[in-house]
């Protein structure tokens, strides 16, 4: 069975492993990714020394690779755009070309959302779903739609960023109230610290124990989260939407409020065809669903 380098980059690291092609891990690892550090080029150098490390421990057939930024997918992948607070240097970025060049193997690139809803498509939450909208909610708020198991791109390769929807009446972004981030701006107002003080399970546990602030400002956010999904339902009417990122692990305490805002936000006609579930792959979705799409890109070229 074929084997295939699998890489995330994220902000904070570049998890990655070696899998067979039926999405079996071999094994696992992570580094830090230190962009703000060593920028663009140290983000190539880490990722090539790792399809090495890797292939020197099992023959590879390819390097499938998720990564945060507008992408522009495929075996000809490259950063479109990253911001450069978090990413300097990395916009323009023709990863896949440059990977190709310094390992021999074919290497397939998609954004790191896309990569995690194919991913939860493939072996996860949206398993068999005909059309599927995933959600990521972490310091930002992320999003793709998937029809019959194949992203929808868009003409700039940016279609499913929920969080950069407006709000009616308002100069802010839906992301400015639907993440963490808004979460923990929230609780820190009420409680007196700096954000810099506080965490998302900090608030949670504050929640679970009773605390009334902790409790609003987690409703704001799933509210707020729901509003977005509402347009979701409307525009695209999809099967099944996926809520991944690391708060949703709460979902004891966030699902009720989301469904129930749904309910009332979205008319029942809209609403009925489409369930709500949460992402299961937890950090290996994004690598699943690069190698997802490394066999679709690779069985499109064989055609």
């Amino acid at each position: 069975m074929k084997q295939y380098a699998v890489l995330d980059i994220g902000g904070t690291a570049i998890k990655y492993g070696r899998a067979t092609e039926d999405g079996r891990f071999l094994e696992k690892g992570g580094r830090p990714t230190l962009a703000q550090e060593e920028g663009r080029d140290g983000i190539v150098r880490k990722v090539i020394a790792i399809v090495h490390e890797l292939g020197q421990r099992g023959e590879l057939a390819g390097v499938a690779i998720d990564t945060a930024g507008i992408v522009k997918p495929g075996f000809a992948g490259e950063i479109v755009f990253a911001g450069e607070a978090s990413f300097p240097g990395y916009s323009g970025t023709k990863l896949a070309a440059l990977v190709t060049e310094a390992t021999g193997l074919p290497c397939c690139l998609e954004n790191d959302v896309n990569a995690a809803a194919l991913g939860e498509y493939w072996q996860g939450a949206a398993k068999g779903a005909s059309s599927v909208f995933m959600a990521t909610v972490g310091t930002g708020l992320g999003g793709c739609f998937l029809l019959d198991g194949n992203v929808w791109h868009g003409a700039g390769h940016s279609a499913g960023e929920l969080g950069f929807l407006r709000l009616h009446g308002e100069k802010r972004i839906l992301e400015e109230l639907a993440s963490t981030r808004a979460l923990i701006r929230e609780a820190s107002f009420t409680h007196h610290m700096s954000p810099a003080e506080l965490s998302g399970e900090q608030i949670f546990l504050w929640a679970q124990q009773g605390d009334e602030d902790a409790m609003l400002a987690i409703h704001d956010m799933a509210a707020a989260i729901a509003e977005g999904l509402s347009a979701v339902c409307c525009l695209l009417n999809p099967e099944v939407i996926v809520l991944g990122g690391g708060v949703m692990a709460q979902r004891e305490m966030l699902q009720p409020i989301i469904e129930q805002q749904l309910d009332i936000l979205v008319m029942p006609a809209m609403r009925a065809g489409t369930r709500l579930e949460f992402a299961r792959l937890g950090n290996d979705a994004g690598m699943l669903g690069a190698l997802y799409a490394f066999l679709q890109a690779d069985a499109k070229q064989a055609q």
